[in-house]
């Protein structure tokens, strides 16, 4: 039996496919644990310096699966999805998507037909969304008679104005890829998201990854800060950075003429 969610490595580029494509992706509890289990070994492995985050099939993620409903409060084996670790601000439910926030390299959604309720709180978590013109886009919960739980309150913010996330949390009405793209919820559309995907995904793993991991730290840290932690977060970042190995390769190799050659991670 295939994988539910799929994890390829190659060239320092983690390839994570949702895989249920007779279901548009949707949302069942083993997914939900197979997604985060992924995440968490995304996270920890200091050889990987991008991330492409796919949907196989007709569609990126169709949200929930009915299946779940019934399963809100705790699936069969008794684990609560609003359990919360002690030392993470999200619980079960919001760390599908919210796991990818914390992944230290960035993270690019491919995206293609319907993201939908926990599919575009998923995508919503990457750092940058390409999408193809026949992507459709909602904040459905409503529908449901529930609110954002896989970390939209806290995506949604980055990206659209309060009262146009309002507007599409309380009406949740579906967006076409070029509204969604003039609204800020899509990064840009392209023909063939994946393809675009996978060549970003090239061009920033061929970059010293200690800097686009702190880059990445930076402005996730510093966006809505304030100068005084945002500056100062600046300056720490910088100084870890100078005088390092990736650093002092990306120098040479600049004066050089050549292909930098990078250490993983530190």
């Amino acid at each position: 039996m295939a994988e539910i969610v799929t994890l390829e490595i190659r060239d320092h580029i983690a390839f994570v496919t949702l895989n249920r494509p007779e279901k548009y992706n949707a949302l069942n509890l083993e997914m939900f644990y197979r997604i985060l289990e992924v995440g968490e070994a995304v996270k920890n492995d200091p050889s990987i310096r991008a991330v492409v985050l796919s949907g196989n099939g007709k569609g990126f993620c169709a949200g929930l699966d009915f299946e779940i409903f019934e399963k809100l409060g705790a699936d069969p084996g008794g684990h609560d999805l609003f359990d919360r670790p002690e030392d993470n601000p999200a619980n079960k439910a919001q760390q599908v998507a919210w796991v990818w926030k914390q992944v230290p390299v960035p993270v690019i959604a491919a995206l293609h037909g319907v993201a939908f309720g926990g599919g575009i709180q998923l995508a919503l978590a990457a750092d940058i969304r390409l999408a193809a013109a026949d992507t459709r886009m909602s904040v459905m919960e409503i529908k449901w008679g529930l609110v954002p739980d896989m970390s939209g309150s806290q995506t949604l913010c980055d990206l659209v104005r309060l009262d146009v996330a309002k507007e599409l949390v309380f009406t949740g009405r579906i967006v076409e890829a070029a509204e969604a793209a003039e609204l800020g919820l899509v990064t840009r559309i392209c023909e063939d998201p994946r393809g675009e995907a996978e060549k970003l995904a090239k061009v920033i793993a061929g970059k010293s990854p200690d800097a686009i991991s702190r880059g990445k730290q930076l402005l996730e840290e510093a966006w809505r800060s304030g100068p005084e932690k945002g500056l100062l977060l600046e300056e720490t970042l910088q100084r870890e950075l100078i005088a390092t190995p990736n650093q002092i390769e990306a120098v040479m190799a600049n004066l050089e003429k050549r292909p930098p050659v990078f250490q993983d991670r530190g």
